[in-house]
């Protein structure tokens, strides 16, 4: 089935950030897009409203009479659907096209110059960072972004340019299915061995990645990276950190809430970068998303502009309220490094005041691989307050809770364990100088809720 052949797409798991990038870019293309999801949100209530057909119950009878047609109908699906899904069951026994949200992607790589960002972490905010400064450039883009952007408030841009900003997904090596114009790699700390099994299978799927990297292309890495890149001929090779490689950051200023850099290039050295989002982490995520950008051919003026006007990602160092008495913020953060990045920033952010952190762990098997990393990471923290697992795909493994976490957190770190149904009491009977909310779960429903509650009852700064 060709682009041309395809009426209709079904989306099997309608509501994820990255799928409902691609259900827009189809409903964009005028096309009959539906699907099913386990439970309404936000997003799916946004789908709707632009036009996506979605139901919520595992129904056959309820997929739309314009998704029964193999010969038009393109079925797309996330790994974290089960194969025994009833709707999957009848669409893969009718013998429609299914494919991946990835090989979705592959294809729009191989009809534009995709500019992807692959990494444990930092990659959403790099990537939508990219999207930003290219969309206000005068080359333009499309993006599929793994986070909803506060400049555009969706997780997906259109145009007509020949250019797509990616977030290459190494989940169920999904990056295996693109073919990038360029890629950045931000980071290769082991993650998902539920998937991988070990760290060196981790690594090779990386390796393996940028091998798909386009002749011609570009292959821009951080430099502490522990993977051993394979390119083709004609690929160029670039490193960049804060403050060595190729690319990197020189006369970094922190003062008075603004960060100012000069991005230092083989291409044209940057000079006066005023971060939009001033969070310490955002620097080196900025030096990568420049350095794409400016391969791909945006001025010094526009990636100045880019930077200044980038206003963020939601759920990524993601302010609630700022004021002099609290500060509240919500953090996707759910691997160790990136509870260690986000701890690090707060910590040099508000270095006199009491940081306390509600974590909600994702994942059985993260916590099983890393629950004493997760505890040295929160220890930079005053107070760590502990919810139960949420489990995502996963079913529970004996002797796996938080408590492994709560054990491990070092001395003098206050700390205590509650259910997630407990939290909005306790935001309610006590007060707090500095909180963030952190991890990938459901926790993050909660926090409109807690920031109403908390503008009510601020406490003063401690010393």
């Amino acid at each position: 089935m060709t682009m041309q052949d395809i009426k209709a797409v079904y989306f099997v798991g309608a509501g994820g950030i990255g799928m409902s990038a691609i259900a827009r870019y189809f409903i964009s293309r005028g096309l009959v897009v539906a699907g099913y999801d386990k439970t309404p949100s936000e997003l799916t209530r946004r789908l709707e409203r632009e036009g996506m057909l979605i139901h919520y119950d595992e129904n056959v009878d309820e997929i739309p009479h314009a998704c029964r047609q193999k010969q038009s109908c393109l079925v797309v699906y996330t790994p974290a659907i089960p194969a025994d899904h009833k709707e999957l069951v009848y669409f893969r026994q009718n013998g429609f096209e299914i494919q991946k949200r990835a090989q979705v992607l592959g294809t729009l790589t191989r009809h534009h110059k995709g500019l992807c960002v692959a990494g444990t972490h930092g990659k959403t905010t790099t990537s939508t960072m990219c999207a930003h400064i290219m969309h206000q450039s005068h080359l333009n883009c499309n993006a599929f972004l793994g986070g909803i952007s506060k400049n555009y408030g969706t997780n997906y841009i259109l145009s007509d340019s020949d250019y797509v900003v990616i977030e290459a997904d190494e989940f169920d090596r999904s990056f295996h299915w693109l073919q990038p114009y360029m890629s950045v790699i931000t980071s290769t700390d082991p993650d998902h061995l539920d998937i991988y099994g070990t760290k060196e299978a981790y690594l090779e799927s990386f390796r393996h990645y940028t091998e798909l990297i386009q002749p011609e292309g570009a292959l821009i890495v951080h430099r502490a990276l522990e993977m051993k890149e394979s390119l083709q001929p004609g690929v160029s090779r670039y490193d960049y950190s804060l403050n060595e490689g190729d690319f990197h950051a020189e006369n970094i200023v922190i003062e008075n809430g603004e960060i100012t850099f000069d991005f230092v290039s083989p291409i044209e050295t940057v000079r006066g970068v005023v971060l939009g989002q001033p969070v310490p982490i955002n620097i080196e995520n900025g030096i990568a998303a420049m350095a794409m950008a400016q391969l791909a051919g945006c001025t010094a003026d526009e990636l100045l502009y880019g930077m200044r006007t980038f206003s963020g990602v939601e759920r990524r160092f993601d302010y609630k309220i700022r004021t002099p008495q609290l500060v509240f913020l919500s953090d996707y953060a759910h691997h160790p490094k990136e509870i260690l990045q986000s701890a690090r920033s707060i910590r040099q952010l508000y270095s006199d005041r009491k940081i306390t952190a509600i974590f909600q762990p994702h994942l059985y098997t993260r916590t099983r691989d890393f629950y004493r990393e997760f505890a040295d990471a929160l220890s930079l923290l005053d107070e760590v307050i502990l919810t139960e697992i949420y489990p995502a795909r996963e079913l529970p493994i004996e002797g796996v809770t938080s408590q492994l976490i709560y054990d491990n957190l070092q001395p003098g770190v206050e700390k205590q364990m509650i259910r997630k149904d407990d939290v909005m009491q306790l935001v309610k009977s006590r007060t707090f100088d500095v909180l963030i909310v952190l991890g990938a779960g459901d926790l993050d429903n909660l926090v409109p809720q807690m920031a109403k509650e908390l503008s009510k009852n601020t406490a003063a700064p401690k010393a």
